[in-house]
C-alpha cells in the first residue's frame, strides 16, 4: 500500500526530471542564438547579452556573472555550463517551491499532490486574450519567465528567503541564534546580488510588519536583531546602483505611470487583470474571512508595492524601453499564486464556496494552459515575443 501511495509522487519526480531535460535543452538553445537575425529570432532570450556582457564586456552587475565566467572557461568556452547550471536552477526552483506550498499550509507532509501544486505553479502565465494584448509574454506580467537567466536565480533564492523570513517571524521575537541570523542575512545578500527586484518590494514591507509588531510591544532589541539582517543588501544595492546608474551610463530613473505596462498591450489595464485573474477571484472569496493570516497579508501587500513599483517607475536613458521594473512584481505575482492556490485548495463547506472554488479551479487551469504551450513553444524554438 506503501508503495502504491508513493507511485503517483515517483511519477511526478520523472515528470520534474524531463522538465529539467528540457530546460537544459532550452537554455543551451538560447545561449547560442543569434540575436543579429532580422525578423522572429529562433530561441530569443535575453542569455546571449548575458553572457557576452560578461565575457566579452566583462561587466558585472549580478553575481550570475561571476558564475557564468567561471562555467565558460570551465568549458572551454563552450556555453554548456551556464545551461546546465540554469537547468538546475528551474529543476531546484520546483522542489523549494513545495517547501514553500507546506509551509503556507501549515503541513510538514510533502504528498504527490504538493508537489503536482508545485510545478503546476512553475508554468501558470497570463491568461491570453489576442484584443488584450497581442504577445502572450511581452503584452502582460507573468511570474514564470524562461528567457532572463537573472530572474531565474533570483526566483530560486526569493523563494528560500521569503520561506526563511516566514520561519523566523514564527518566533524571532523569543529570540534568533546567530546561525539563523547569518543565514537569514546571506539569503538576502545573493538574492539581491543576483537581482535587486525582489528586494525592492519584500524589503519595505518587512519593515512596516516590523513596524507593526513595535507597536504590538515586541521588544526593540529583537527587532532590530531581526531588520538588521537585511542591512547588508543594502550595500550590494549600492554597488549595483553604481554599476547600472552611474554619471558615466547616462541612465537613471523617472516616474510615468502605465508607461511600462502600455508598451505592448492593447488594453493595459485588462492585461493587468489577465495577469492575475485567478488570484483576483481568489482573494475576493477569501480575504473577509482570512485577512488575520500574516502570510496571506503579507504576499498581499508585497505584491501591491510591486504593482505600484511597475505602474509608476521606468528606466531613463538607454534602457527606457526595456521594462526592468516589471522584474519585482513580476516574482510578487509568483508568491501571489502560490499563496492563493493554497488558499484555494482549502475553500470548501458551503454549497456556494464549493462552487466559487470549481470556478476558481477553471481560472487555474486556464492560466496553466497557457503557462504549458508557452513553455512547448519555447523548448520547440520560438523568442519570447510569441503570438
Amino acid at each position: 500500500m506503501e508503495k502504491k501511495r508513493d507511485l503517483p509522487r515517483m511519477i511526478l519526480h520523472g515528470v520534474i526530471a524531463l522538465y529539467g531535460l528540457a530546460c537544459l535543452y532550452l537554455y543551451k538553445m538560447q545561449s547560442v542564438a543569434d540575436l543579429t537575425l532580422s525578423g522572429p529570432i529562433p530561441y530569443q532570450s535575453d542569455l546571449p547579452l548575458h553572457i557576452s556582457m560578461v565575457v566579452e564586456d566583462h561587466w558585472y552587475y549580478s553575481f550570475t556573472a561571476y558564475v557564468y565566467q567561471l562555467l565558460y572557461h570551465i568549458c572551454g568556452g563552450n556555453t554548456i555550463g551556464i545551461a546546465l547550471f540554469l537547468a538546475l536552477v528551474s529543476w531546484a526552483t520546483i522542489y523549494c517551491t513545495e517547501k514553500l506550498v507546506c509551509l503556507l499550509d501549515d503541513t510538514k507532509e510533502r504528498t504527490w499532490r504538493t508537489l503536482a501544486l508545485a510545478l503546476s505553479l512553475n508554468f501558470v502565465m497570463p491568461v491570453y486574450l489576442r484584443f488584450v494584448g497581442e504577445y502572450r509574454y511581452v503584452s502582460y506580467q507573468s511570474a514564470n519567465i524562461w528567457h532572463n537567466s537573472t530572474y531565474l536565480c533570483m526566483k530560486l533564492l526569493a523563494i528560500l528567503t521569503l520561506s526563511c523570513y516566514f520561519r523566523l517571524r514564527e518566533h524571532y521575537a523569543d529570540g534568533i541564534t546567530l546561525k539563523e541570523w547569518i543565514l537569514f542575512m546571506l539569503l538576502n545578500v545573493i538574492c539581491t546580488g543576483i537581482k535587486p527586484s525582489f528586494l525592492v518590494a519584500y524589503s519595505p514591507i518587512v519593515g512596516i510588519f516590523l513596524l507593526v509588531d513595535l507597536f504590538r510591544k515586541v521588544p526593540l532589541g529583537k527587532i532590530l536583531l531581526f531588520g538588521s539582517a537585511l542591512l547588508p543588501s543594502g550595500i550590494v544595492v549600492l554597488w549595483q546602483n553604481a554599476v547600472l546608474f552611474g554619471q558615466d551610463t547616462g541612465n537613471g530613473i523617472t516616474i510615468k505611470p502605465w508607461f511600462s505596462f502600455a508598451l505592448h498591450a492593447n488594453k493595459a489595464k485588462l492585461a493587468v487583470i489577465c495577469s492575475l485573474l485567478f488570484c483576483i477571484g481568489v482573494i475576493g472569496v477569501t480575504i473577509r474571512k482570512e485577512w488575520r493570516d500574516f502570510r496571506y497579508l503579507f504576499v498581499i501587500c508585497m505584491t501591491a508595492l510591486g504593482f505600484l513599483e511597475a505602474l509608476c517607475l521606468v528606466e531613463s536613458g538607454s534602457r527606457s524601453v526595456d521594462g526592468n521594473f516589471l522584474w519585482g512584481y513580476s516574482i510578487c505575482l509568483f508568491f501571489l499564486f502560490t499563496v492563493c492556490s493554497v488558499k484555494c485548495l482549502k475553500l470548501g463547506g458551503t454549497k456556494l464556496l464549493c462552487i466559487a472554488k470549481g470556478i476558481l479551479a477553471v481560472l487555474y487551469g486556464w492560466h496553466l494552459y497557457c503557462g504549458l504551450l508557452f513553455f512547448v513553444r519555447l523548448v520547440l524554438g520560438e523568442g519570447y515575443w510569441m503570438r
